[in-house]
């Protein structure tokens, strides 16, 4: 049974899928991916971000970039956001000419912080028989760098985290573990 939400929502990301950082602002990678579940039990399907795509493309608008899913706090933006087989692929630039800008880009090029995070609103899903919420539409309208993020496939990755890359995931496994935790409490 399809039902139909209302309240914004986040989806934390890690990108391990690819997603890169170029000359300390260039990013581009997957923000989401299709079919796999997340860390809150959701899986987004194929296609569940074309209309609001659309929709904004139709009306001039773009998906923002923000810092912590802060939207007082922009620190880029997304030049292509866009669908595939995959997922969300999302290419951007985080302008280091505004503090948090430069603030994100120093942290994502040193390695502390790895993570992506779409803030949105459920527009169409449904529960499946094992517990998971199907996303089957989305709107989209914004794609957080955060340090926290959710879906472990989807990672950031920069030159200065592929030598240490194996300790970053590990230490985020365990902060997400720790989070999850005490969330239940």
């Amino acid at each position: 049974m399809m039902t139909e939400f209302g309240a914004p929502e986040r989806k934390f990301t890690r990108p391990e899928a690819g997603l890169t950082v170029t000359d300390g602002r260039l990013v581009a990678g997957y923000a989401s991916l299709f079919g796999v579940k997340d860390q809150g039990g959701d899986v987004v399907l194929k296609g569940a971000y074309a209309a609001s795509l659309k929709r904004l493309a139709a009306g001039g608008g773009r998906v923002k970039m923000l810092w912590q899913h802060d939207p007082a706090q922009p620190i880029g933006l997304w030049d292509e956001v866009r669908e595939d087989a995959t997922g969300l692929w999302v290419k951007g630039r985080i302008l280091t000419e505004v503090e948090k800008g430069r603030e994100a880009a120093a942290l994502l090029e040193a390695g502390a912080i790895d993570g992506l995070s779409i803030g949105y609103r459920t527009v169409k899903a449904e529960r499946d028989g094992k517990g998971q919420r199907l996303l089957a539409e989305l709107e989209l309208w914004e794609v957080s760098l955060v340090t926290f993020p959710m879906l472990p496939e989807a990672r950031v990755s920069s030159k200065a985290d592929d030598a240490e890359g194996g300790a970053w995931r590990d230490l985020a496994r365990v902060l997400d573990d720790a989070r999850r935790s005490l969330a239940e409490r």
